[in-house]
């Protein structure tokens, strides 16, 4: 297992930080995850055999949010 903090940009809300978690869970070989909106970050433990890094950016970016390097 891995685990990754990505930076989120643009989350204002609960509802934003619930929006991310739906779209997050969808993603095969996550096995842990807490969305928090102070700090805006997500913090995944994921199976890299079977996501990466890029992968649970993409899928932030997809849902609308900026992802900081």
């Amino acid at each position: 297992m891995q685990t990754a903090t990505i930076k989120i940009k643009g989350m204002t809300c609960m509802g934003c930080v619930n929006s991310i978690k739906n779209v997050l869970r969808n993603v095969p070989g996550i096995a842990q995850l807490e969305v928090t909106l102070d700090p805006a970050q997500a913090i995944i433990q994921f199976d890299p055999e079977n996501t990466s890094l890029n992968q649970l950016k993409e899928t932030i970016i997809d849902a609308g949010f900026d992802v900081v390097d």
